[in-house]
Formats: structure tokens, C-alpha cells, sequence
């Protein structure tokens, strides 16, 4: 075989790999590692990491070198941690961070500019594929964000984003918790903390349940879907089941076209048709004027619900 020839078989592969081809992938392809210096030293492709080369005429990219760093460590590497949240698309992640993880056998591992974090346990349910890129699964990205020093509103985005995106969910979340509890794992006693606030699409839902929680009130289900003979109706934000009560947060601006309002009054009017209580509660109420949701909430468990255990003492301390 050629040099072009060689060329174009190279070329074809780096085009699904964002330019770049692995130092093994040579021999599968039946190109010699002299076609491959004679390609570099005319610059038609450079060396840009361990085992790694990047086709010059491709624009550079966070992507491509995730790919080339991914060559670089190994085959049992996956992009994780911070880096691997931004692909997952989990909120409040977005900068273009070179961040794996490696078998801790791979320990002491130095590289500018790039984190290799090492662990002891990574089953192949705990990697996914994005991209043609090895990374590790949502539930187990929000498993090692915990274990970060990073601000825990961070961690709470990337849970509420994942949920919100049906990537995961708590129990999904926490089956795998369990399995790595004990397993030199950080941060798992954060991680259940915020877990008993999960359910929410939205950092006020959180804050909402937050209230819930701390005043030891009825724990509501979230995201719950209504619907008449088969057909869907709502979805609405919390519903508690047993006293028959949908709560609904909106944010601060609320929904400024004829369209938007109109859907949050269906949101509201479709519930009451089934039977429900509608309560709203605004940005301001969540985050401000917490007695006032709570207040709110004992008033509508016990009108028409004798027997409940809602705490009616308006003085009592939240727990």
C-alpha cells in the first residue's frame, strides 16, 4: 500500500474520531509507522499527545482532544468528572476541561493541563458512549462530581439536569451509590443529602422540596402527568397524593405570550377538573416567604382531610 493510500485510510477514520487517529489503530488499518512519519514530517498530521495524532487540517477542538488523551491513557480511560458532565449537557458545566479517569493501577500519572483521576471501580455499566468517546455514565458522573471540592449548587444542577433529561433517576442514582459505597469512594454522605431533595426539573423545585423536607411535611411525587381517559392532560410539578393537592412553582418573570399563559392556565384549570387542589407558588414565595408556603400547605392538608399527620402548630421549628 501507498502513502496516499495510506493517507486516505487514516484520514477517512480520523473523520469519525475529530481528526484524530491512535498510534494502535495503525496496524488495523495496515499503515506502517514509516507512512506515518513521512505524513508528519511533511505536516499533513502532528503528534499531539502520547500514541495520539491530529490531522492539520482539521480545526482544533475540545472534543478532538478528549479523543486524543483518551489514546494517550489507554484503553481502560474514560472521560469523567467535570468533563464528562459537559457532555452529558448537565447545567451549570461548560467549560472545556480535560478531566479522565483510569484503573488505579495507572496511578501517578502527570500530565500538563489534563486531570487523571484513578479509581478502583469501573464496571462497564458505569460507561457510556457519546460521540464515539468513552465516558463515564450520567449516574456515575454526579457519583464522582460529589466527591469534588465544588460548590454543592453545582452538584445539585447537575442532578436536577440529569433527572430533567431522563438520563437517570433516584433510584438509579442511589442503586449505584450503594454499590460503590465503601469502595474508597468521596462524598457519599453529600451526595444522599441532596439526594432526599431530587425529584424537582429546576433548582426552585428543589428549594420547594427543601421546604417540604425541613418542616417535615408530606413528601409530594414530582413531575407527576394527569390524564382523562387515556389522553394526556398536565404534567404538573408536585402532587400530594393523598390529600389530593397539586403545587405548582413558577419562576420570577413568569410566561410573557398569549401562548405561554395560556398553557399555564390548562396547567392549572385541567387538575381542578380532575379534582384537585391547585396551589402556586411564585419565585419569591419559595425562596423569601417560606413560612407563607408553609403555612399555606397546613391550610389546604387539613381542609377536608381529618386524620392526617400534618403538624398544625404554627409556632413549630422546622426539624
Amino acid at each position: 500500500m501507498g502513502v496516499w493510500e495510506a493517507h486516505a485510510l487514516l484520514a477517512e477514520r480520523a473523520r469519525q474520531q475529530f481528526g484524530v487517529i491512535g498510534l494502535g489503530q495503525l496496524d488495523e488499518l495496515g499503515v506502517s509507522r514509516e507512512q506515518l512519519r513521512y505524513l508528519t514530517e511533511r505536516g499533513i498530521v502532528h503528534h499531539v499527545a502520547h500514541r495520539a495524532y491530529e490531522f492539520a487540517a482539521v480545526p482544533p477542538s475540545w472534543r478532538a482532544q478528549l479523543q486524543a488523551w483518551l489514546f494517550a491513557l489507554g484503553p481502560d480511560a474514560v472521560v469523567s468528572h467535570e468533563a464528562a458532565a459537559k457532555l452529558h449537557g448537565f447545567d451549570r458545566f461548560l467549560r472545556d476541561v480535560l478531566e479522565f479517569t483510569v484503573t488505579r493501577t495507572r496511578r501517578g500519572t502527570e500530565l500538563c493541563d489534563v486531570i487523571v483521576h484513578t479509581s478502583l471501580v469501573l464496571p462497564d455499566e458505569d460507561v457510556v458512549e457519546i460521540d464515539g468517546l468513552r465516558v463515564t455514565s450520567p449516574a456515575r458522573t454526579i457519583i464522582d462530581l460529589a466527591g469534588l471540592h465544588i460548590k454543592t449548587v453545582r452538584v445539585e444542577a447537575a442532578i436536577d439536569s440529569a433527572l430533567r433529561l431522563g438520563l437517570t433517576d433516584v433510584e438509579a442514582l442511589m442503586r449505584r451509590l450503594n454499590a460503590l459505597r465503601g469502595k474508597g469512594r468521596r462524598g457519599v454522605e453529600r451526595l444522599e443529602k441532596m439526594l432526599i431533595t431530587s425529584g424537582g426539573h429546576s433548582i426552585l423545585e428543589r428549594e420547594f422540596l427543601k421546604i417540604v423536607h425541613s418542616w417535615k411535611l408530606p413528601i409530594p411525587l414530582t413531575q407527576v402527568v394527569h390524564e382523562r381517559d387515556g389522553q394526556f392532560v398536565a404534567r404538573v410539578d408536585f402532587l400530594f397524593p393523598d390529600h389530593g393537592i397539586v403545587v405548582e412553582v413558577s419562576g420570577g418573570r413568569g410566561h410573557s405570550t398569549a401562548a405561554d399563559r395560556a398553557k399555564d392556565a390548562r396547567r392549572r384549570n385541567e387538575p381542578q377538573d380532575l379534582g384537585r387542589v391547585v396551589l402556586e407558588f411564585t419565585y419569591e414565595d419559595v425562596m423569601e416567604r417560606e413560612p407563607y408556603v408553609v403555612r399555606t400547605l397546613r391550610k389546604s392538608f387539613m381542609s377536608g382531610f381529618a386524620g392526617t399527620n400534618v403538624p398544625t402548630n404554627p409556632d413549630m421549628k422546622r426539624g
